[in-house]
């Protein structure tokens, strides 16, 4: 069995699946992915490692619909995201995306970012509200909400950038580098809130890391090398 794929039981629901997928840029001169199959399943939090370049950023960037495949087929919630009439809509409930430079807007308060992606949706501003500050409380974050991003640390800008990728309540969560940027001990803190926020919102995590000790804490860690996973390794 190719090693991407999850064991997804009688209980488990298929949300994540690539089949045979190709990605190649500048013309078909690099090739990125080359025939890449994954799965995951409802709950679980995966890791993809491996060097920079082997395709890790790419299948993130595909199934949060930031690019499309060159052949092949990727599916969010059995619904191929690349073929889907209404990409925005689909994805603006079911995915989050959280980035390694969190691509928060510096001149706006970490509440204004946050609720962007609720207008967006439109989400009534009471419900976003609620579940703004829910997040704000969860994240350490309420006494910050009306600062501006370029006056936040580090930690507190990533922390923003999770919480803006939860705001409309998505079951699936693409993590990209999110501590990368981070120094040792804000790292361990912000993956260890990461880990509490979706286990306890049921959300599925997939996450893109050179940081393999925070890997391991995951329920299943691939190794990517050469645009291909090429083995499984037990947490």
């Amino acid at each position: 069995m190719n090693s991407s794929i999850a064991q997804t039981g009688p209980q488990k629901r298929l949300v994540l699946h690539a089949e045979d997928v190709w990605k190649s840029y500048d013309d078909g001169a690099i090739a990125v992915l080359k025939g890449v199959d994954f799965e995951a399943v409802e709950g679980q939090t995966v890791a993809l490692c491996g060097p920079s370049g082997c395709g890790k950023s790419t299948l993130l960037h595909l199934f949060g619909g930031l690019d499309a495949p060159d052949s092949g087929r990727v599916s969010v919630n059995g619904i191929e995201v690349n073929r889907h009439r209404n990409l925005l809509r689909l994805l603006r409930y079911e995915v989050g995306f959280v980035f390694q430079l969190h691509n928060l807007i510096p001149d706006l308060t970490l509440a204004e970012n946050c609720l962007i992606p609720t207008v967006a949706a439109g989400i009534d501003h009471r419900t976003a509200q609620a579940r703004l500050l829910e997040l704000a409380e969860r994240t350490g974050l309420t006494d910050r909400l009306g600062h501006r991003i370029q006056k936040l640390s580090g930690g507190e800008r990533q922390r923003t950038a999770l919480c803006r990728a939860l705001m409309n309540k998505p079951k699936i969560l693409l993590a990209d580098e999110p501590t990368g940027s981070l120094d040792e001990h804000t790292s361990g803190a912000v993956f260890e809130l990461l880990l509490d926020i979706v286990a306890t919102e049921g959300v599925t995590l997939v996450m893109a890391t050179h940081d393999r000790a925070l890997a391991a804490r995951c329920d299943r860690l691939l190794e990517m090398h050469d645009g291909r996973i090429h083995e499984r390794v037990s947490a």
